[in-house]
């Protein structure tokens, strides 16, 4: 199994990518590519070739799930694994995107100073 290095964060708010982006950054030492959409994850992933996907699941237009979708169709990316990040946060639906191949879901707001920690664990499962 390869180590976790390279991670593609999608999250359409600007200041939640900035703290993920440097807590990421700096406490984990990951290389971080930030996208603002489901659609700029669409075009940046494959060139980017991340080892793990963090993905929001409530963005407008391509929400997180519909993302996945997508990209688990460029030849890449089929077995990169996803966390996905939200606020809502049942049983029910995290069985739902596990369901769907996520890895696992990290609860939005994230602690910046475990959020690499927690990262690292479910990478480690996977």
């Amino acid at each position: 199994m390869t180590s976790l290095q390279r991670i593609l964060y999608v999250d359409d708010e600007p200041d939640i990518q900035e703290v993920a982006k440097m807590t990421l950054e700096a406490i984990g030492g990951f290389t971080v590519e930030t996208c603002n959409s489901g659609q700029e994850a669409i075009e940046k992933a494959a060139g980017f070739a991340p080892d793990l996907i963090l993905l929001d699941v409530m963005m407008p237009g391509m929400d997180g799930p519909s993302t996945l979708q997508e990209l688990r169709k460029l030849p890449k990316i089929t077995e990169t694994p996803v966390i996905f990040m939200t606020a809502k946060v049942q049983a029910q639906e995290i069985e739902e995107y596990k369901k769907m191949g996520a890895a696992d879901v990290i609860t939005k707001p994230f602690d910046p100073m475990t959020l690499s920690e927690q990262v690292k664990k479910i990478w480690d499962k996977s």
